[in-house]
């Protein structure tokens, strides 16, 4: 069961560090690192390719998350090694060894993250992310309302503590990989969705 989960985690990091991005950006002659915001995930592929490329980053994107979970529940880990599978394909995506450690933010793989561990949660927090960044046009702000959403309705549906921690973890890494639209924001710069890079 040890080596099991052990390559569960590794394989769960490999596939979180798969940079959908930088590779769907690069087959349109673009270095997704040098343009926009710098940053390897589908608002930035949104602003500087267009809503296609986007999809099709968010769609993989989310999907590294869901397949993390479930691959460490079809190798029959108990559900928090399951768990931390998910939680090592967003480190992946954050931090991804293809791309010298650097990555996306993460909001696209924790989404699959939280969805495959609690569906209720996952589509709570879609909802209100989504509708945050419909009124505001403002996706750093509507990922953000999204990860709190994430710990209070953990809490409020009473999810065991190793759950909610996991949640916790995810929503604080997701504020902290933020934390320069957080800035923006603040100094009323952050740009907002439709704006091209």
């Amino acid at each position: 069961m040890t080596l099991t989960a052990l390559l569960a985690a590794l394989a769960s990091y490999l596939l979180g560090s798969v940079p959908a991005a930088a590779w769907v950006a690069r087959m349109r002659g673009v270095d997704i690192r040098k343009v926009g915001s710098g940053n390897s995930g589908a608002t930035n592929v949104l602003r500087s390719l267009g809503k296609g490329p986007a999809l099709v980053v968010a769609v993989f994107d989310i999907l590294k998350g869901a397949l993390a979970v479930g691959l460490g529940r079809a190798l029959g880990l108990e559900e928090p090694w399951a768990a931390l599978c998910g939680v090592l394909a967003v480190i992946g995506h954050n931090f991804s060894p293809f791309l010298g450690f650097r990555g996306g933010k993460g909001v696209a793989t924790s989404f699959g993250t939280v969805a495959a561990l609690h569906p209720v949660v996952g589509l709570g927090a879609f909802v209100l992310a989504i509708s945050c960044m419909w009124l505001t046009r403002f996706v750093s702000a509507g990922s953000i309302l999204g990860a709190a959403a994430v710990v209070v309705l953990s809490v409020a549906l009473g999810l065991p503590g190793w759950l909610v921690a996991v949640m916790v973890f995810l929503a604080a890494l997701l504020v902290w990989q933020h934390r320069e639209n957080v800035k923006k924001l603040l100094a009323g710069t952050e740009r907002r969705l439709g704006e091209k890079a």
